[in-house]
């Protein structure tokens, strides 16, 4: 039986790809940050999942999961590493506490390079197992390719996750072991239900107070009608099993206006289309 680790595994996309994974009769090491989150999955799942307890800002939790997943393993290699844990920190970068940003890379980018570090060794990065190198598929987003006003922190740790992994991947390939990144769209998760209760003070008395709440409101609406999460676990599923899997895949519902248009069109033509949608223009 295959093994994977699944980061994030309590909700939305990591919950999805846990369910799916467990169906295609893979075990699965779900991480998660909670005691009451792993005795959910577990009692959802049973003996099909072996949870696993960490936050990815913490080093010495996950080397102890990484410990506990070998063990489990022996000689075993690991099938794959999902990198699915993430946040989303909002505001305008002007009015943004330098403490949320710092908080938002270290989730998103750093904490993902400590969790990979520590569970490279059973992928075959550099230590003898049994059976052929493993996976790494590390959870992006179309805003890793295009930058929205107010989500300015999330997209610098996407972006910056987007160029990592390209660095990584081919820094692997020494160990034939592949990584693939995952670009969802708009995904219905309960982050909108989360995103739905920001505290929006950061923007009183600035000129980003109505476009700002304008793109809230806009986000959880078209958060809570996007498909659910489980075109993004079947995108995993793919990324961990093709036999030459593409290295970025788009889950988009619209992949041409959505992903491919924008990178096409002229950066000054996408920032004052932006803007006008946002009444960002200068009156």
């Amino acid at each position: 039986m295959k093994a994977v680790v699944v980061t994030g595994a309590a909700t939305g996309i990591g919950a999805a790809c846990i369910k799916l994974l467990v169906q295609k009769d893979y075990m699965v090491f779900a991480a998660v940050r909670k005691e009451a989150d792993a005795a959910t999955i577990a009692a959802q799942h049973g003996a099909a999942i072996i949870p696993l307890i960490f936050d990815v800002t913490d080093a010495g939790a996950i080397a102890a999961a990484a410990n506990a997943v070998e063990a489990r393993l022996g000689s075993r290699m690991l099938a794959g590493l999902v990198n699915n844990a993430g946040i989303a920190v909002p505001g305008p970068l002007l009015h943004l506490p330098i403490e949320d940003l710092r908080r938002q890379i270290e989730v998103n980018l750093i904490g993902q390079l400590q969790v990979i570090q520590a569970f490279a060794p059973l992928l075959g990065a550099g230590a003898a197992r049994t059976g052929p190198p493993g996976r790494i598929v590390n959870m992006s987003s179309v805003a890793g390719r295009v930058a929205a006003p107010f989500l300015g922190a999330y997209n610098a740790s996407k972006f910056g996750l987007e160029g990592m992994s390209d660095a990584l991947r081919r820094e692997l390939m020494v160990y034939g072991v592949d990584l693939i990144l995952i670009e969802p769209g708009m995904i219905a998760t309960p982050i909108w239900d989360k995103a739905a209760q920001t505290d929006l003070a950061m923007l009183e008395g600035t000129a980003y107070s109505a476009p700002g709440r304008g793109m809230l409101k806009w986000l959880v609406e078209a958060g809570r009608r996007a498909p659910g999460p489980e075109v993004v676990a079947e995108a995993v599923l793919r990324a961990l099993t093709a036999p030459r899997p593409p290295v970025r895949i788009p889950v988009v519902r619209n992949r041409f206006t959505d992903y491919t248009l924008r990178s096409l069109l002229p950066a000054r033509l996408v920032d004052w289309l932006m803007a006008r949608r946002l009444g960002l223009l200068p009156k």
